[in-house]
């Protein structure tokens, strides 16, 4: 049996208000040729299908377009809710897609044996998945009663492996003997991170180590982290990661799906996803900025986004009007500088602390706007958190779609 691992999907996806649609179509455009090629039977989807809780019509729309195209493969889809995806914008067509062979878990059911799906050939249970979506807040507060930083860390810990090894208990009992693949949308120790992931549950402290999943999976595909990776386990636990980059701090990262082939082994195949959009950060000073961009060309199928950072010694008004006349002129045939920003090693004294561009609200989510206002707050680092997991509270409650 063959099996796809991909993640963080995030439709609706804008980045610097430019929209890519167009760079996720391309993705599943290629996905629709690599699967009949390479026999795939089950796609597996770990979280972040979406990227705002409350999509577009759009984003839906290119969402049920591109499971009308899967499908024409004949294989099983299994998603898993992120923590951008809204639990009910996820279920709410659960029933009809049930009856398509796609089997969508947006939030933790009232019992984790709903979480496990078994996949049968000839009539015999070849394989069970352990469907786990993200874990919110008042999912993990049913196990755990903390009242300090460090115990609500740990607690937050071993509720998130109790979840995990609870369900896995529950596969075994039921099948013993069949192979055990979990599904997750969470942080993990040791992981490379990039600015496009947002903090999940209490600032990133439930960060799990791989015992906390526990020895009876034979695969955990894992989502929520954008660059792919492995973590250091015994067991193969896996980010599939984005299958397109979503900030310019992913500029660089070759982006991929992960194919297990259960007749040979779990340890999945890396497969490299064609790359459909250039990012480039042009950094320096204004006249390295301008030998850089007069340089670029764009290779790729849709158009190269361009971020600028001038970095000068001395302050001089002057450059950065400079700057913004040459950016204002700037032709490029499908290049487009969509941000800039100027900064000066040395100031005036009454400048200090001012840029001359300054970074703009609408480039951050409500969550970093609130970890920024935190930062000039005189409270204790404890007292932080409490207020961190409060306000991520809220944003549930307020980005969840009127039933």
């Amino acid at each position: 049996m063959r099996i796809l691992h991909t993640a963080d999907w995030h439709i609706g996806k804008k980045l610097h208000k430019k929209e890519l649609y167009q760079d996720f179509d391309l993705f599943i455009d290629w996905l629709c040729k690599f699967l009949p090629e390479n026999d795939i039977d089950i796609l597996l989807v770990s979280g972040d299908v979406f990227d705002f809780s409350n999509p577009s019509s759009e984003s839906r729309t290119q969402y049920y377009r591109t499971l009308i195209k899967l499908k024409k493969f004949d294989l099983k889809i299994i998603i898993t809710g992120g923590n951008h995806d809204s639990p009910s914008v996820l279920e709410a067509p659960k029933a009809i897609l049930n009856e398509l062979d796609i089997h969508v878990i947006g939030q933790r059911p009232e019992n984790l044996q709903d979480c496990l799906i078994p996949i049968y050939k000839d009539e015999n249970v070849e394989l069970v998945i352990a469907a786990l979506p993200y874990l919110r807040n008042r999912d993990l507060q049913e196990r755990f009663d903390a009242e300090n930083h460090d115990s609500k860390q740990k607690a937050v810990q071993q509720s998130i492996a109790y979840h995990f090894q609870e369900t896995a208990s529950l596969a075994k009992k039921k099948h013993p003997d069949v192979p055990l693949i979990g599904m997750g949308h969470l942080f993990a120790k040791g992981v490379s991170l990039s600015d496009s992931e947002r903090e999940i549950q209490i600032g990133n402290l439930a960060g799990l180590d791989a015992s906390h999943f526990g020895s009876n999976y034979s695969y955990i595909a894992l989502g929520h982290i954008h660059k792919p990776q492995r973590l250091n386990s015994e067991t193969p636990i896996f980010y599939s990661g984005s299958p397109t980059p979503l900030s310019f701090s992913e500029r660089k990262n070759e982006k991929r799906i992960l194919v297990i082939d259960t007749t040979k082994s779990f340890e999945p195949e890396s497969i490299s996803i064609p790359k459909f959009r250039n990012l480039v950060l042009v950094k320096g000073s204004l006249e390295k900025i301008k030998q850089k961009l007069s340089e670029i060309t764009n290779t790729h199928p849709l158009q190269t986004l361009i971020e600028i950072e001038m970095e000068e010694e001395h302050f001089s008004p002057s450059k950065t009007i400079e700057l913004e006349e040459y950016i204002e002129a700037f032709e490029a045939e499908a290049c487009e500088i969509v941000k800039h920003k100027v900064s000066f090693k040395y100031k005036p004294e009454g400048l200090r602390g001012i840029t001359s561009t300054e970074e703009q609200i609408s480039d951050f989510t409500p969550l970093e706007v609130f970890h920024k206002k935190l930062e000039s707050v005189d409270e204790t680092e404890t007292s932080k958190e409490e207020l961190i997991s409060a306000f991520e509270e809220i944003l549930d409650e307020l980005n969840r779609p009127e039933q």
